[in-house]
């Protein structure tokens, strides 16, 4: 992966799967020294460019011994750095989700997933649209997305009942997270 001297570098991206998102907003505001960046019921996000670190945290059902990671990955700053890591993905056997065009998180993306060995989901990802206005929350290409039709019953993007391995799907299904 490569980025264009002086313009948007990659950086890695962590979600966590929390019990109460205000509480752990409080926290990692005062942990990084900054603001949320972004924030909706049952999510928020901090895109910190020291370290180059996209956290996200989502409100789940967190079990005692199974952990709190959702998933990992690698923001990238183009579509272009996406369909090479597609390419890359599908030859070498490892991609396990395709995501073109979809909205996730709160915002508009393409990526390609892989699960390792363990079963932890990695993505690759550009945002193509930010959706930082409250109109966009529930805005989705081709029409409005419903709570019940983004990642299950989850109040927020991203949970952990959708951070499992499925088979590629050419066809490029749309089922925010992977």
């Amino acid at each position: 992966m490569t980025a264009v001297e002086g313009a948007f570098k990659p950086k890695t991206h962590i979600s966590l799967n929390v019990k109460d998102v205000e509480r752990s907003i409080t926290f990692y505001e005062g942990f990084f020294g900054v603001s949320v960046h972004k924030r909706r019921p049952g999510y928020a996000n901090f895109d910190l460019i020291s370290p180059p670190l996209k956290l996200a945290l989502q409100e789940a059902v967190v079990t005692e011994g199974v952990g709190v990671l959702s998933h990992l990955g690698i923001q990238v700053a183009t579509q272009e750095e996406v369909q090479e890591a597609r390419g890359r993905l599908i030859n070498s056997g490892l991609a396990s989700f395709d995501e073109g065009d979809t909205v996730c998180c709160y915002a508009r993306q393409d990526k390609i997933w892989a699960h390792d060995p363990d079963g932890n989901g990695w993505e690759v990802y550009v945002l193509l649209d930010e959706m930082n206005g409250e109109e966009d929350d529930h805005f989705q290409a081709g029409g409005i997305v419903g709570e019940s039709t983004c990642c299950g019953d989850s109040k927020a993007c991203c949970s952990s009942e959708a951070s499992i391995s499925i088979p590629l799907q050419v066809n490029r299904q749309k089922a925010c997270c992977g």
